[in-house]
């Protein structure tokens, strides 16, 4: 029976190859379709990536110009690297490109594509849109739980100064704070002590191997019509991470239900995503014909928790370590916030906006190592013609944010670290200028952008300010990228903190 299920299968993928090689390589082709690499039969230009996937595009720009495809399996995968072609796919074309190209591993990891990034443009993406944007994430909801973002970075700055003068991982210590602010904003107070140590830790394991299933090539993204045998078994085992999310989630949700209604029969008033989220679930606040689920809730939670990590963690880390390479930005960074904040007090979010230095910090850092250097993969709802190029209906379109922030013939001493460039007000996250665009643009712009730079530029802010920063002797301290679908540090930067200040109730916060 084993052996005759397995000559099926066989037949089944053999069946599969002839009938691709014949579609793809063999049938004529009457579309200009953008200049590439060749490629083999069937497999195409598989082969031929590089691990570090944002240079090996950048140097295939180089030969290819601006837009070029490749053949990724049965896929064809169009990637864009200069403004010019970039503004007609987020502007002139921008409702075309409104789409996303879903891998296997994120339809299952959103509980079947049901959250912000995945969701098919429509009226169910402009209703969570909508959520995100104008309620949830909105400045007013965001001041509404800074206390709660507040204590966490003051846990931090605590653990730190207890260690002061040992090296820390200053990623690790990132990621940690970052991910109990989120945390804490996503169910407030709800779980404290030993549950809360439990909680995070398992948290980090989750949203490590989500992220590194996200990234991992499947076959199944490359032939489609192969992905009802999850051959990598990708999905099986973004099912069972789904499954660990989802007990948290539902025990979360189960715990603020019961726990909802005071001895007098009043609503206990809760301050955190979950309980607006709940709340919205239950109202008439959204569009009847759209309506917000229990799906969606748990959708966004897991947006929240794996899309606001690793993304904030890791511009943090490389911020960290550029300045430390630039004594005289670090020197900058400092005298500005003595200046704003004052010696003898603790950073407040309220100052970020008086810190233009630092703002121009976290613009260079982002433009140096963009948090998705190839973004959120596009695709078009219908066959268009963009560059001089058709572009097929249902592409993969590759947008290497990456190269164009590094183009010398944009930028002056493109690989030179330079905030300043910064001080001038032209630069924003808006996405509108087609140079310098780290959060995408368009309809799909990120929706996270105000919470990113709150958490970025706080905690930032809060780690220069009130401690000095040294790498352990012999250590050597270096900036290079490892690619993923979310870019990181290389080598994990480990200093050595040292209070700035004499003043230990600075330091000593819970």
């Amino acid at each position: 029976m084993f052996a005759l299920s397995t000559l099926v299968l066989l037949f089944c993928v053999l069946s599969t190859v002839i009938c691709y090689a014949w579609l793809y390589f063999f049938k004529p082709n009457t579309q200009r379709l953008p200049p590439g690499p060749s490629g083999l039969p069937f497999l195409g230009n598989l082969l031929s990536l590089e691990p570090e996937l944002h240079t090996y595009f950048a140097a295939l720009a180089q030969i290819h110009g601006p837009i070029y495809k490749l053949r990724l399996g049965s896929k064809l995968a169009i990637v864009i690297a200069s403004p010019a072609v970039a503004r007609e796919i987020f502007k002139d074309h921008d409702t075309v490109f409104a789409n996303r190209d879903v891998p296997a591993a994120g339809r299952v990891a959103t509980y079947g594509g049901f959250d912000i990034a995945w969701t098919p443009y429509g009226a169910e993406w402009r209703m969570l849109r909508k959520v995100c944007t104008v309620n949830m994430l909105s400045n007013t909801t965001l001041d509404s739980v800074y206390d709660l973002r507040r204590n966490e970075v003051r846990k931090t700055v605590s653990y730190l100064y207890s260690r002061a003068g040992s090296a820390v991982n200053v990623g690790e210590q990132g990621f940690l704070t970052v991910m109990n602010v989120i945390t804490s904003m996503m169910w407030g107070g709800a779980v404290e002590g030993a549950e809360r140590e439990t909680l995070g830790a398992e948290f980090r394991e989750l949203v490590a191997e989500t992220t590194q299933l996200l990234g991992k090539p499947n076959v199944s993204d490359f032939f489609p019509r192969l992905a009802r045998f999850d051959l990598q078994g990708v999905e099986k085992e973004m099912n069972v991470l789904v499954s660990r999310f989802d007990g948290i989630f539902e025990k979360m949700i189960g715990e603020r239900v019961k726990v909802g209604e005071e001895k007098d029969g009043k609503k206990k008033e809760r301050k955190d995503f979950l309980q607006f989220l709940l709340d919205l679930k239950d109202s008439e606040d959204v569009d009847s014909k759209t309506p917000f689920t229990m799906t969606h809730l748990k959708a966004l939670l897991m947006d929240m928790v794996t899309g606001g990590t690793d993304t904030s963690s890791n511009t943090i880390e490389f911020a960290m370590a550029e300045i430390m390479q630039k004594p005289e930005v670090m020197k900058k960074v400092q005298e500005e916030l003595e200046v704003v904040v004052g010696k003898d007090k603790m950073v407040e979010e309220s100052d970020i906006r008086k810190l233009h230095y630092l703002q121009a910090v976290m613009k260079e850092t982002l433009r140096l190592h963009p948090a998705l250097p190839l973004l959120v993969p596009h695709s078009p709802s219908q066959t268009t013609n963009v560059g001089g190029y058709t572009i097929p209906k249902g592409s993969r379109v590759f947008v290497n944010v990456w190269a164009i922030h590094r183009d010398p013939s944009i930028w002056e001493r493109p690989l030179e670290f330079d905030p300043s460039r910064f001080l001038d007000a032209k630069w924003d996250f808006s996405g509108n200028d087609f140079s310098y665009f780290p959060f995408g643009s368009g309809r799909r712009i990120c929706a996270g952008i105000a919470m990113a730079e709150r958490t970025v530029l706080y905690l930032l802010a809060t780690l220069v300010h009130l401690f000095d920063w040294t790498i352990p002797q012999g250590e050597e301290l270096d900036v290079s990228e490892k690619f993923g679908i979310v870019l990181k540090k290389k080598t994990p930067l480990v200093a050595i903190p040292t209070p700035r200040f004499s003043n230990p109730h600075l330091y000593n916060l819970i």
